[in-house]
């Protein structure tokens, strides 16, 4: 590419507020959630874990969505696939690794709740239920304690296509609106619940559902990385204004199963998961980040040797850990003493 592509090429992560570091630590942290999600799959395989549910697909969108928030006050309630957010925003694959062995240190649910049931009250990843949507209403919340404090954060929520069908979507939309809170909704939109498509699921657009409810409603490609990270920077400044929410709809495609428990070939071909393999955002993005000269096949090489050593280690650290011990199963659950043991 000549000198004058590679120029308008920088233009558009440097337009949208990123430094060249930051637009490659993006591509690091998708790579990232990739490889983990990539290996998750191969250890079930194996026996060595008991069960994965796979973001594949979904890590340009969810990445660039959290490099667009403030890492530092901002609350996430992220749901079962977004691996590539929650490490964006602080987790490390050495504690996923432990959730999905099901491990005593797992810092989610120590070892009792299946795998992407993220929580961390260290980095404000509100503790997920395994009722779907029930954390939209919860982010509504935040944002309604944020607005009543004064404080300038937001409340981000995702979800995908299916759970914006089910009431607490709708009530907490609603609720939201009326009050014009903080909260960001962003709906991955990855065209199946479980195994229904999404032709069977919705009439209309997840986007245009936020008019009724008198926010905006913005749909976007998932797989432009910038592009997500525009709209939820611009969708953040609107909540912090005092302008009230937003409703994203993120166009995906989940490359893998809904689960290591399903065959999706018993509901959708191999042809069309091939036709979404070509629009995956990103080697897109690896393309883009070539264009602007910010990486070369050789730098691509070590940093994903880099990732390749971080996950082997996380691996062998999960594997090896402690499983909870049965007393445990009261750590928590009761107020004073009872959890160390004590009466009940």
């Amino acid at each position: 590419m000549g000198k004058s592509g590679s120029i308008e090429q920088q233009s558009r992560h440097a337009a949208a507020g990123l430094t060249d570091e930051q637009a490659v630590e993006m591509y690091a942290m998708m790579q990232l959630a990739r490889k983990f999600d990539e290996r998750n799959l191969l250890l079930q395989r194996a026996g060595k874990i008991n069960f994965h549910v796979s973001g594949v697909g979904q890590e340009v969108a969810q990445v660039a969505a959290a490099f667009a928030l403030d890492r530092t006050v901002d609350y996430y309630l992220p749901y079962y696939r977004d691996y590539g957010f929650v490490l964006s925003v602080g987790m490390t694959v050495k504690e996923l690794m432990l959730s999905v062995f099901a491990k005593a240190e797992d810092p989610n649910s120590g070892g009792r709740q299946m795998p992407g049931h993220f929580g961390s009250k260290r980095l404000r990843i509100v503790t997920g239920s395994s009722p779907v949507t029930t954390q939209v209403p919860h982010a509504v919340g935040i944002a309604l304690a944020a607005k009543m404090k004064k404080q300038e954060l937001v409340s981000f929520v995702t979800f995908g296509e299916g759970s914006s069908n089910q009431g607490d979507f709708h009530e907490g939309c609603n609720f939201a609106g009326v009050h014009k809170l903080p909260v960001i909704f962003m709906c991955e939109n990855n065209q199946y619940a479980i195994s229904v498509p999404v032709h069977k699921q919705l009439a209309g657009r997840v986007a245009d559902r936020a008019l009724g409810y008198g926010f905006p409603g913005v749909q976007v490609d998932g797989n432009d990385a910038l592009e997500v990270f525009r709209t939820v920077k611009e969708a953040r400044e609107r909540a912090i204004a005092g302008e009230g929410p937003t409703l994203i709809e993120a166009m995906v495609y989940r490359l893998s199963p809904h689960s290591t428990s399903d065959n999706d070939l018993a509901y959708r071909t191999k042809e069309e998961v091939d036709e979404n393999r070509a629009k995956d955002g990103l080697p897109k993005y690896r393309q883009y980040l070539i264009d602007c000269g910010l990486l070369t096949e050789e730098k691509d090489a070590e940093l994903l040797a880099g990732i390749k050593k971080q996950i082997d280690e996380a691996t062998e650290y999960g594997d090896k850990a402690a499983f909870p011990t049965p007393e445990s199963v009261l750590d928590h659950v009761y107020a004073g003493d009872a959890g160390q043991g004590g009466d009940i």
